[in-house]
């Protein structure tokens, strides 16, 4: 009889630990907004965007892969969806996973999602919302950043930590546990990214210690590390050379007029020969007691809070963003006290179809590359028959103005010898004169 009871208590715990409970599962399929409901109201700057339903360019199985997608570029966007029923995380894991993909190269939006409190107004829902949980990734800029917030006590407490977020056009699965020993981990792509304590991450609390405001620094405390030699002493001629002299190069210019613009004096240059300000060496100060440290007390605001992982009553999931350019796919949303649910669940939709997705997208890649190689080898091809083009325009006008040249030099010569011819015929004449005298 023992002997069963023990085989029936762990049979029970077995089954507690394999099943888990899913509070919110969503696929996106057919009816999804049926179980969505859009923010209405005034945004601070335009109206709400309009999410499609869309596997994006490259995906697997459209039945699996078809995800939220932001579809307005330079919008807020506001969307909300109830828990099957709401619930509280005392005494168990919570698990908050989702995937999300970049597809249009964001430059700067938002990419988390956000667990929220049973009592949201849907409609009204929006960046001043009271949440429980923001988490996911955000890009905007040289910011590329995981956030995990938490609310606690009616004030957001961010993360401590800095994770970089992936920044390709991809899918990616981004998965959040926090563990009632106050324990969490962040897995991107199922691989644990982060993890720590609740209570060193976060300040959700004031700090254990804090310094005693009765005690202060001694006034006879030392803490200068060094003091000036009393030994060293300034060399004699130290200060002899001034720091400015006459520019010996400098000379008065020849129209200087002394009466009309004074005695003339040369501009002043540095000294080379200036030494500065003397300072004496330093050496250890042989009364220095060390760095004074402030005696600390505990802190009489610090009360230790053991249910630091507890979230209260949740019973929805929303998506609240601001995007530049739109084009993120939100999909395969779970929130469950079971790390194994979550896993399940991932390798029926994300695992299932991210090789595929890969692929397309590498083939993408490839024919892009080879669109800009043929692009590239035109653009030389037409580059180069200019050169030529130009090259034989060229050597054409050196051709023509080599002819010239020769026309120019024939007329020359010419021109030489008919004044050669006539210079000899007046000698000749001249001759005849002097032989007629």
């Amino acid at each position: 009889m023992k002997f069963v009871n023990i085989l029936s208590v762990a049979s029970l715990f077995l089954f507690v630990v394999v099943t888990g409970e899913v509070f919110f599962k969503e696929e996106f399929n057919d009816g999804w907004m049926n179980r969505w409901v859009y923010s209405e109201g005034k945004t601070p700057y335009s109206s709400w965007g309009k999410f499609v339903a869309s596997p994006g360019k490259f995906h697997g199985d459209p039945s699996i892969s078809t995800g939220l997608q932001t579809s307005q570029d330079a919008r807020f966007y506001g969307i909300s969806s109830g828990f099957l029923k709401s619930f509280t995380n005392m005494g168990k894991d919570l698990v908050l996973q989702f995937t999300v993909k970049f597809e249009q190269d964001i430059d700067c939006g938002g990419g988390y999602v956000k667990v929220l409190p049973k009592d949201l107004d849907q409609k009204g829902f929006n960046g001043e919302s009271t949440y429980s949980i923001m988490f996911g990734p955000d890009i905007c800029g040289s910011t590329k950043k995981v956030h995990v917030i938490f609310n606690y006590n009616g004030k957001n407490v961010e993360w401590k930590k800095e994770l970089r977020c992936e920044t390709d056009t991809l899918t990616h699965l981004y998965t959040l546990v926090v563990h009632p020993d106050l324990t969490y981990e962040v897995m991107i792509d199922q691989v644990v990214k982060e993890s720590g304590r609740l209570d060193e991450d976060w300040d959700f609390l004031p700090a254990k210690e804090i310094p005693d405001p009765e005690q202060s620094k001694p006034e006879d405390w030392v803490d200068e590390k060094e003091i000036a030699d009393p030994e060293d002493a300034k060399p004699e001629g130290w200060d002899d050379e001034p720091e400015m002299i006459p520019d010996p190069d400098a000379e008065q210019p020849e129209d200087w007029d002394v009466e009309e613009d004074g005695e003339w004096e040369p501009s002043r240059v540095p000294n080379p020969a200036y030494k500065g300000e003397w300072t004496p060496k330093m050496i250890p100060n042989p009364a220095y007691k060390g760095e004074w440290i402030h005696p600390m007390i505990p802190n009489p605001a610090y009360e230790e809070d053991a249910n630091l992982y507890v979230r209260g009553d949740m019973g929805f999931v929303g998506i609240d963003i601001w995007q530049m350019k739109s084009g993120t796919i939100f999909d395969n949303i779970i929130v469950t006290d079971s790390l194994e649910e979550a896993q399940e669940f991932a390798a029926a939709t994300f695992n299932a179809v991210k090789e595929e997705e890969k692929a397309q997208h590498a083939a993408a890649e490839e024919e892009k590359r080879k669109v800009r190689e043929a692009e590239q080898k035109r653009l030389e091809e037409e580059q180069k028959a200019q050169l030529e083009a130009q090259a034989e325009a060229s050597e054409e006008e050196v051709s023509d103005d080599e002819d010239e040249d020769d026309e120019g030099e024939d007329k020359f010569e010419l021109s030489r010898e008919e004044r050669l011819k006539n210079i000899r015929e007046m000698k000749r004449k001249n001759r005849d004169k002097k032989d007629e005298l």
